[in-house]
């Protein structure tokens, strides 16, 4: 499949400029980057990453994947949940090591650390290699700063099922996600804080956000409590 990629390459390049002109583009979340939610004893959540961590096709943080996982592991651990997101809308794994990386300093070791990355190193064509480089630094420097957390590593999504793309693009961006989370689901095997966590993508297309290419409140509570069903109590 990748040399059919990049025998392809020329004939998608204007279909992918397309998408990029007309696409609809919503805005990240509004509200606070950071809660309190629960009761039990203190816990810390940080949630690093692109748009999904930013809330884009949600209203308010609360409501997307943050506040959501927030509460899931609330609920699940009897704890109270202390959360941060840094989100970086249309981030790829290059650009959090660059502005993300740096804000860790400022902030108190966690318990759980969320991870999503990957769909936009696809669209940008970053090869598996790089990928795997810059991944694996991601990940080293979230063990260094929470060395007892438990890294929660959201695989790149099987986007040849994001209804806001046409087809063929659509298809060929699904091999390359998959092909990026392979590489994902390796690191996470040799580095045992890290979990890779499959990423859910709803059938039904009304489950996404308007723009056809981010999930729904709904969509985020449904992938918030998976994700905390595969989460430690210790963290």
């Amino acid at each position: 499949k990748r040399p059919l990629f990049w025998l392809s390459l020329p004939l998608l390049l204007p279909q992918g400029l397309w998408v990029k002109r007309t696409a609809r583009r919503l805005p990240p979340a509004a509200g606070p980057a950071a809660g309190v939610v629960g009761d039990g004893s203190p816990r810390r959540l940080l949630l690093i990453g692109d748009s999904i961590i930013a809330g884009v096709g949600v209203e308010q943080l609360s409501e997307a994947l943050p506040g959501q996982l927030a509460r899931a592991l609330a609920g699940k651990h009897a704890c109270q949940v202390h959360w941060q997101a840094l989100g970086n809308n249309g981030a790829t794994c290059a650009d959090l090591l660059r502005t993300q990386r740096p804000q860790l300093q400022a902030l108190k070791a966690a318990d759980w650390v969320f991870v999503s990355v990957g769909v936009n190193d696809v669209t940008q064509l970053t090869t598996a290699h790089r990928w795997r480089a810059r991944l694996q630094t991601l990940l080293q420097a979230l063990t260094e700063h929470s060395p007892q957390a438990q890294i929660l590593l959201a695989g790149v999504p099987p986007m040849g099922q994001f209804p806001g793309l046409p087809m063929p693009l659509r298809q060929v961006f699904g091999w390359r996600a998959a092909r990026l989370d392979d590489v994902g689901q390796s690191l996470a095997a040799a580095m045992p804080p890290v979990l890779h966590l499959p990423t859910p993508v709803p059938e039904d297309p009304s489950a996404f956000a308007s723009d056809g290419y981010h999930p729904n409140a709904e969509s985020c509570r449904v992938w918030a409590e998976a994700v905390a069903a595969n989460s430690s109590q210790t963290g």
